[in-house]
């Protein structure tokens, strides 16, 4: 469910009064710091097409990229005073390759007359693969795209050359300005960054979700209906690349749900999502690990409210195996939609996170990291993607942006693959110590520890306990009422955390399961 479209009939016709070839002797290479980009040679319109109410003038540019361009090419576009409307389309050719090798996908986007400065206020919309056309104006945009007015200047059409196929990638791009009075700006209006909660209890989220405003099928108004469906009690908007959805959600919010807002900075090296961040917030996607930018962007994040989620971090599509390192996140998305292979070595790898910062905790390893807690989302994108499978429930003080944040960073939650599932998880030692999920027992290392489970909605599902060696207890099959409680004895010494999974039966051979639900841990120990 990562994907970022890339597909869809880019075979529409384009044509325009005047055309130019931009190939390889147009254009030129600029370097800032350890990023590169290509920048074509500039598209011009006359100015005094303006004394025409509502004239249209079109430019047409051609050329083909090579292997090995970068990963954003900008097309300079002057435009002049009195435009009430930029409307860009575009195709590429979509060449045969071979079996196993990558063939031609380019992106689109656009920035304003304030530039391309990474970060910086020019940044008007990207749709990715997703359209092949789009338009601004001061009253409207596609969505995707910035509302605001068209004003003098250079602007640049950003293509990012996703994969290249080895005879190249032949483009055709279409401007077309409008000229005359500029409809009125429409004040964004957002959603309020709280609900109407039930005090300190258990929420149901999803937190990685794509509507029409990137490369989803689905509007605002659908993903809502389906979350109240789905039973959850907070989304968070994660478009790729663009804030566009921000100011077109708040109709959709309500007692019942909370919206937050985000959005999924999609790298050529991995996709991670802001979780809850100011309205208006863009956060700059066009950096590599190599460049040493990430961290930068991640204190963005944080800066604008949000939490640092590194997304399907070992999904297979194109570009989206996380590179980063975890060194700047809040939280883990280790279950991303139905599971699946990645999704276990996902598991897998968080795990061996958690023996990482038990190690260090102790003093083995120097450093005393906090432990990452880990969570899920559907990352649903058109029918029939399924919104809250899975979902993340989350102990919060109540239901707001803060508390359901803290509550994340804190790892008191458990993923669950529907509303059909509740799990309760905790610890108790020998005076009557309590831990929940998240939390820490704190005793003695040989002091005896209970430690609980208790099941619903997980019919002939297993209980699996598993530590920093491994799984040390797995229970029987749960019956069919999907009703169950497991307990298993242990001491801080045999086991430095203990965390639970609940798996469905597997169909074949030795392996376990898919997940039905999962818990962060408990850490047993003083610490």
């Amino acid at each position: 469910m990562c994907e970022d479209d890339h597909s869809g009939d880019r075979s529409s016709d384009h044509t325009g009064d005047r055309s130019g070839d931009d190939g390889i002797g147009r254009r030129a290479l600029f370097v800032t710091g350890a990023a590169a980009a290509l920048t074509l040679g500039s598209v011009s319109f006359p100015s005094e097409a303006a004394d025409a109410a509502h004239a249209s003038e079109t430019r047409t540019v051609r050329g083909t990229l090579p292997t090995g361009s970068p990963d954003f090419v900008y097309l300079p576009v002057e435009v002049p005073d009195g435009v009430r409307e930029i409307k860009v389309a575009y195709t590429y050719e979509k060449l045969p390759v071979p079996a196993g090798t990558a063939g031609n996908a380019l992106d689109i986007g656009i920035f304003d007359q304030r530039g391309t400065e990474l970060g910086g206020k020019g940044f008007r919309g990207w749709s990715g693969g997703a359209r092949t056309e789009f338009f601004i104006r001061a009253d409207d945009a596609t969505p995707g795209y910035i509302p605001g007015p068209v004003k003098e200047g250079t602007w640049h059409i950003a293509l990012g050359p996703y994969t290249v196929a080895p005879q190249g990638l032949p483009y055709e791009v279409t401007i077309t300005l409008t000229y005359g009075e500029p409809g009125a700006v429409v004040k964004p209006v957002y959603p309020p960054s709280r609900a109407k909660g039930r005090g300190r209890a258990w929420y149901r989220g999803d937190c990685h979700l794509h509507s029409w405003y990137s490369d989803g099928r689905r509007t605002p108004a659908e993903i809502a209906a389906l979350a109240r469906a789905a039973g959850l009690d907070f989304i968070n908007s994660s478009e790729h690349n663009t804030h566009s959805a921000h100011a077109h959600w708040a109709s959709e919010a309500g007692d019942d749900l909370l919206i937050m807002l985000g959005e999924e900075v999609t790298t050529r090296n991995g996709h991670v999502v802001a979780l809850g961040t100011d309205p208006g917030t863009f956060v700059d996607w066009r950096y590599r690990a190599r460049d040493n930018r990430f961290g930068k962007y991640a204190r963005r994040i944080r800066e604008a409210g949000g939490l640092v989620v590194p997304a399907h971090p070992h999904a297979t599509c194109v570009g989206c195996n996380w590179k980063f390192g975890f060194g700047e996140a809040d939280a883990v998305e280790v279950w991303n939609g139905p599971f699946g292979p990645d999704d276990e070595v996902s598991l897998a790898d968080w795990d061996s996170m958690l023996v990482a910062s038990v190690r260090e905790r102790r003093g083995d390893g120097g450093g005393g990291r906090d432990w990452i807690p880990a969570m899920g989302n559907s990352d649903a994108h058109r029918d029939p993607d399924p919104v809250g499978t899975p979902q993340t429930v989350v102990l919060a003080d109540d239901l707001t942006r803060e508390a359901i944040q803290e509550g994340i960073r804190a790892g008191r939650s458990y993923v669950a693959e529907s509303k059909k599932v509740s799990l309760s998880f905790s610890a108790v030692g020998p005076k009557g110590e309590h831990a929940g999920i998240g939390g820490r027992l704190k005793v003695d290392r040989d002091d005896p520890v209970t430690v609980t489970l208790e099941a619903s909605g997980v019919p002939r599902c297993t209980v699996r306990f598993v530590t920093d060696q491994g799984v040390l207890h797995t229970s029987g099959v749960l019956p069919v009422s999907g009703a169950g409680t497991v307990e298993w004895r242990t001491t801080a010494q045999y086991a430095a955390y203990v965390r639970a999974e609940v798996r469905h039966e597997a169909a074949v051979g030795p392996l376990p399961g898919a997940l039905a639900a999962f818990t962060n841990p408990i850490f047993l120990g003083r610490g």
